[in-house]
């Protein structure tokens, strides 16, 4: 089952993020940010009342533990999306997404003391062959020795490390609930994309000086944005309450495909040799990690 939301939620990704990338131009990306948590909440809303009738209630066996942990997922996901979206200011799409994937090295680090998760060697081949494809897209060859001087370069990782926590914390605050892995994914969807909403609209009208700024705009595209970040969050959620969040990531960079797509036909960036090895690598890593479980 991890593998089938997982592939879903990649495949939403990849495209809420061209989207997010578009609204971020016309509307600033305090405006992106928040679009993905205020316009997806009605809909994942609705899931959390579907896993509740057909798969059955929650109950909280330690209410500290996962408002504590949900509400550090929330902030963490927050930086991370407004990183990522910095970098598409300074960069290429397909810069800022890559950068952002070295999350799944990370999530293995942090689940080993956090959630005392273990990884085979093979998914540990495929972790790092992830990142390791990630690197190789991302940098241009002769540039190594000023990578570190690139404007991309440190928010992106920083877009990685705070994704990182975010799958990390997701899955301890849905382990922190006792009930069907759906529904405990969805209590933790809930109580991230909300307050997150919250947040970030109250910033915006703050600012702004108009309470009804989070509401103005492009509102086609805020709401496409919104559905496809909640149908991916789903997909996400769900996995990090089944298995390794180091696992699910590693599989869901399948999604550097729809970037790759996305890039070249929406924003109409050139390919390169090495975006096609680097995409090597990172399909060999999904299907180590994949079989790993299987």
């Amino acid at each position: 089952m991890w593998i089938v939301v997982t592939l879903m939620a990649a495949a939403c990704q990849s495209m809420r993020t061209a989207y997010q990338k578009t609204l971020s131009r016309e509307m600033g990306v305090l405006h992106a940010t928040m679009a993905r948590s205020l316009y997806g909440l009605p809909l994942v809303l609705l899931y959390l009342l579907l896993c509740w009738l057909i798969a059955g209630p929650v109950t909280v066996a330690n209410s500290g533990a996962f408002v504590g942990y949900a509400s550090l997922c929330a902030i963490a996901q927050i930086l991370a999306t407004w990183l990522m979206l910095r970098v598409f200011e300074s960069g290429s799409f397909v810069l800022g997404t890559l950068l952002a994937k070295t999350e799944a090295v990370m999530a293995a680090l942090l689940a080993i003391p956090l959630l005392d998760f273990v990884l085979s060697a093979s998914a540990w081949l495929g972790v790092v062959l992830g990142m390791c494809g990630a690197l190789v897209m991302s940098v241009k060859p002769g540039t190594l020795r000023q990578l570190h001087r690139d404007a991309s370069l440190w928010p992106g990782l920083g877009s990685g490390f705070c994704f990182a926590i975010t799958s990390v914390t997701a899955a301890m605050a849905a382990h922190s609930l006792d009930g069907h892995v759906a529904s405990r994914a969805a209590v933790t969807l809930v109580w991230v994309l909300g307050m997150q909403a919250v947040l970030l609209a109250g910033i915006q009208m703050v600012r702004s000086g108009d309470w009804l700024a989070p509401l103005r705009g492009n509102r086609r595209l805020s709401v496409q944005v919104g559905i496809l970040s909640s149908l991916g969050s789903i997909g996400w959620f769900t996995g990090f309450a089944l298995v390794n969040p180091a696992l699910v990531k590693t599989l869901g960079q399948v999604e550097i495909l729809g970037t790759l797509y996305f890039s070249k036909t929406r924003f109409g960036e050139v390919m390169e040799r090495r975006h096609w090895i680097g995409g090597g690598l990172i399909v060999t890593s999904v299907l180590l990690v994949t079989l790993s479980k299987l």
